[in-house]
């Protein structure tokens, strides 16, 4: 048997936006200009292009 696999958005949103909180938590924590502190603050950018390419996709939008 196999695991269903969640199919809303709502619920990928959901996930993406803990996600974000946990890397802003990790750029926060970091010194700045560090690897970590850059690392930390491209996964932010990355997990925020993801939830406004959710958000668009939405119907209707959430704009």
């Amino acid at each position: 048997m196999t695991t269903p696999e969640p199919a809303t958005e709502q619920l990928s949103r959901e996930v993406l936006l803990r996600q974000h909180a946990e890397a802003r938590r990790r750029r926060d924590a970091a010194p700045l200009g560090s690897e970590e502190y850059r690392q930390a603050a491209a996964e932010v950018g990355r997990i925020e292009v993801e939830i406004a390419r959710l958000e668009r996709a939405m119907d209707p939008p959430r704009v």
